[in-house]
């Protein structure tokens, strides 16, 4: 009941009862004082038997009425900390070409990386994650010999971008699907299978060099069997372990919405698909295990790929990896997608970002691989 309905029935039922002797039947201002002032106690009344009741905690919009407040309910607030800006850096030195399908991002050579990075970092990037693309018609054979070429995109950007930004964490993704001619994630057997040993070889030597040229942390994202272990155990050897963090693609997931990630790296499969060793979408139990493997084999960081539809996984990693940080990719297609049904008008840019951002956080991560990273850099100035 409202507050004026309360009056109004009171007022009513004042009519109803018989006027004391000599006293006049017309209401004045003091009457209608008299009334409001018994409705007020008549709510304050009712408020306090609903508290008394235990119905109190029902009333939640106080706890959420001031922008501030708004903050607090957030176990994680976005951070310009927790960003990693994916860069694709070409053998072309002079290489700058947008990505048509991957809104405002490029393809770059090293000598174009320092200009362009430079104002990112002044304004709080603290992170990038290299994908080498290698363009020469020459430098991709069925082994991915090129992955771990000292003169190679990702070797050179490392090291360019050691010497140019001390502070700057680079992580350099390890695969050999850029590499290979067959697009795959590692080597094949004759019949066009996965070969896992040699793959795990192949992929824990490449981690090794992109580890010794000067990466802070590297990142397989192959989905091999035991490649975890194998780097682990390479970077035990080289005495090298205690230095360098290993992050690992445990649950990534096979599906769509990696097109415009392909056109930027040129890793499309030339046959077939990954799904023998990506996992099947609704492989909430194999992501669950692929998980557990990779913190027994020595992960320091778990990463879930993609994110907005794998939310669950992602709380998943957290619970079971509860004393690890965990990563989500919001990959090339999630990112198109906002792009493309925001120009449509279907909702606001900047809102569905930090929508889709804070989903993620909310689901237990604490690094996300975003591709919005230059956008958020300003946007979380204000």
């Amino acid at each position: 009941m409202s507050f004026s309905t309360l009056v109004s029935d009171l007022t009513y039922r004042d009519s109803l009862r018989p006027s004391p002797p000599n006293t006049a039947s017309t209401t004045g201002p003091t009457d209608t004082r008299s009334q409001i002032s018994r409705a007020r106690s008549y709510a304050s009344t009712a408020a306090t038997s609903v508290s008394i009741s235990g119905e109190v905690s029902s009333q939640l919009h106080g706890g959420y009425s001031h922008p501030l407040a708004r903050a607090w309910q957030a176990e994680r607030q976005l951070t310009k900390s927790m960003l990693i800006y994916p860069l694709f850096i070409t053998d072309n030195p002079d290489e700058s070409t947008l990505i048509p399908s991957l809104p405002g991002q490029r393809r770059m050579g090293t000598n174009k990386l320092v200009a362009f990075l430079t104002p990112l970092i002044a304004k709080g990037l603290k992170s990038v994650i290299l994908f080498g693309v290698p363009l020469a018609p020459s430098a991709k054979d069925p082994l991915g010999t090129a992955a771990d070429d000292p003169q190679g995109p990702v070797i050179a950007g490392i090291r360019l971008l050691r010497r140019a930004f001390p502070n700057l964490f680079i992580i350099a993704d390890v695969c050999l699907c850029e590499y290979t001619s067959h697009g795959h994630c590692g080597i094949l057997h004759d019949d066009g299978s996965l070969n896992n040993s040699l793959s795990v070889d192949r992929i824990s030597d490449v981690a090794m060099a992109y580890a010794e040229a000067g990466a802070h942390c590297v990142a397989p994202s192959d989905m091999n069997d035991g490649r975890i272990r194998a780097i682990k155990l390479k970077l035990i050897e080289a005495g090298i372990a205690h230095r360098i963090v290993l992050m690992s693609y445990s649950a990534k997931f096979s599906g769509c919405l990696y097109g415009p990630f392909r056109d930027a790296a040129g890793s499309c499969p030339s046959f077939g698909d990954r799904r023998c060793y990506q996992l099947p979408p609704g492989g909430r139990g194999l992501a669950r295990r692929a998980i557990q493997r990779d913190i027994g084999e020595g992960a320091d960081i778990i990463m879930v790929k993609p994110a907005t539809q794998y939310l669950d996984i992602i709380s998943d990693a957290k619970e079971i990896g509860k004393d690890l940080p965990v990563a989500a990719y919001h990959v090339s297609g999630e990112y198109a997608m906002i792009h493309a049904a925001a120009k449509a008008g279907v909702f606001d840019l900047k809102a569905m970002a930090f929508e889709a951002t804070e989903g993620i956080l909310r689901a237990g991560a604490s690094i996300v691989v975003s591709y919005f990273t230059p956008e958020f850099l300003d946007w979380l100035e204000t």
